[in-house]
């Protein structure tokens, strides 16, 4: 008997993913609705032209929340579950996104923002676990990546939106794009009921006939008994019930060394993510571009800054399409190494511009000579295709599928925790650093791409084409030597005392 529209859509991997995903275009309305505001006439008369000092504070005001919800995030994922946790950060993100557009100054700016900074830092770290919960291992990448690309799609599209509402008299230049950006939240809210639950999560909580009956919806077309269903409940059991005979503490867990390691690399990786520069050039491009004379108006250096997120969303797709064929180690170095070039000759040739301050008491550069100005700009977006088929995707594919089920949620939630602590250190003192070392700043952050690239490929082991489940066996092997498949599942299946199952590795084709 076949099965409804409804339950073919609501139980297809890709559309679970993708719908979920709605959370990143909150984040990147958020984002994109900024960056473009910050740069026109209307909100700096507004907000009585807010000092670097205060910028810094009111776009940090977004990564605090975020900071916070992140770090907070494990509990009411592990508790509640992830489906409801999203439901209820969305219910904040619209709370937070009315504030934001009735704000008749910085003081109920700042609260609206904090309250979608709670909301986004609970859907960063909880929509990618959802994602990896419920994806198969050959296309866990690309349905994580869907991530990152509705966050660039929700930047760009908010920008945008901002970008036309510039030509409105009055506060309707910057209310608009701050209210518009809680319609995502209201369909993540509406939509989110019809999505199953995570099938470990409902493992987890000894919930294991549905668990069973949803990893037949999604993997099985409906057939409890397809060998894939089979053999993955069976790991899934095997696993809980070999945490349970070893007198797992959960939480505590994370605090034993090989994890303590494990949490350490998902903490590092974030807060590489965060020096890339990429949030910073996404937040402040305006300024940037502003500050280094690109452009001869507010509308050119907006439609040149606009470019910068139609990149972003665009080269984006390489990644989704092929990170599960590329590997994760080899694609975050080349991604940093290539970052840290665009961003020296970025750097590079701002230092050759000529330096003077301002009538707003603001240093800006003034280059004569077009051609480098342009190549500026070309670097600029070179950078940012670079980071958007690398790092952007696998900032939130790898920390949330190395880590065992136990301490999946608090381990992922400390990482992206540390993501939004740096995002917000990095929004307070960037304006000020633009001023003080100026074209200095871009040669720093190319320094820190290229030491990334050194730590990757020293600490970090290639996770692709292994189940969840697998990991423990994967992170005790040398990470600069591929992994052998059969060991993998050959001692997976010795500790749990699972036989070895022919079939076990299904080849992509078959998934996609």
């Amino acid at each position: 008997m076949g099965r409804s529209l409804r339950a073919r859509v609501t139980n297809n991997v890709y559309m679970i993913g993708g719908f979920a995903a709605i959370a990143g275009i909150m984040f990147g309305f958020d984002i994109g609705s900024n960056s473009g505001v910050i740069g026109t006439t209307q909100y700096r008369e507004y907000f009585n032209n807010p000092s670097d000092l205060l910028q810094g504070g009111i776009n940090g005001a977004l990564s605090a929340g975020c900071f916070i919800g992140a770090l907070f995030a494990g509990f009411p994922a592990d508790k509640y579950s992830r489906k409801y946790t999203l439901i209820g950060a969305s219910i904040l993100f619209v709370i937070g996104s009315v504030f934001q557009a009735a704000a008749n100054g910085v003081p109920l700016l700042c609260v609206g923002r904090v309250l979608n900074g709670l909301s986004v830092g609970v859907t960063s770290m909880v929509v990618p676990l959802y994602q990896s919960e419920i994806a198969p291992k050959e296309i866990r990448g690309r349905i994580v990546a869907v991530q990152q690309w509705s966050i660039t799609w929700g930047i760009m599209i908010s920008f945008w939106i901002q970008y036309g509402a510039q030509f409105t008299d009055g506060t309707a230049a910057f209310r608009i794009p701050w209210g518009i950006q809680g319609v995502p939240a209201v369909i993540l809210l509406s939509g989110m009921w019809a999505f199953p639950h995570s099938p470990r999560w409902l493992a987890d909580k000894g919930r294991m006939d549905e668990a069973i009956q949803v990893l037949a919806e999604i993997h099985g077309e409906g057939d409890v008994h397809h060998p894939r269903v089979q053999m993955e409940i069976q790991e899934i059991e095997a696993v809980i019930r070999f945490d349970k005979e070893q007198a797992s503490h959960r939480y505590a867990d994370i605090f034993k060394p090989q994890y303590t390691y494990r949490a350490f690399l998902g903490i590092a990786l974030q807060i590489w993510q965060q020096l890339t520069g990429m949030n910073i050039i996404m937040f402040y491009v305006v300024l940037l571009f502003e500050q280094a004379g690109v452009g001869d108006s507010q509308e050119s250096t907006l439609v040149s800054s606009g470019i910068n997120y139609v990149v972003n969303v665009v080269m984006t797709v390489p990644a989704i399409l092929w990170v599960d064929k590329w590997g994760r180690r080899n694609t975050m170095i080349f991604g940093a190494l290539s970052m840290s070039m665009f961003l020296w000759v970025v750097g590079g040739l701002m230092s050759q511009g000529e330096w003077y301050i301002a009538e707003n008491g603001k240093w800006m550069m003034n280059i004569e000579d077009k051609s480098k100005s342009k190549g500026m700009v070309a670097c600029v977006y070179l950078f940012v295709a670079s980071f958007a088929c690398t790092w952007g995707p696998l900032g939130w594919i790898y920390p949330a599928e190395i880590f065992p089920l136990r301490i999946r949620a608090i381990a992922v939630s400390l990482s992206t925790s540390a993501n939004w602590l740096f995002n917000w250190v990095l929004n307070f003192v960037v304006p000020m650093l633009m001023q003080r070392i100026r074209f200095g700043l871009y040669m720093l952050f190319a320094g820190f791409n290229f030491l990334m690239a050194v730590h990757v490929f020293i600490a970090y082991p290639e996770t692709k084409g292994y189940t969840l489940e697998e990991m423990d066996i994967v992170f005790e092997q040398n990470p600069r030597k591929k992994v052998d498949r059969a060991f993998v599942e050959a001692e997976l299946a010795r500790r749990t005392g699972l036989e070895n199952k022919e079939g076990s590795v299904e080849k992509t084709e078959n998934i996609v």
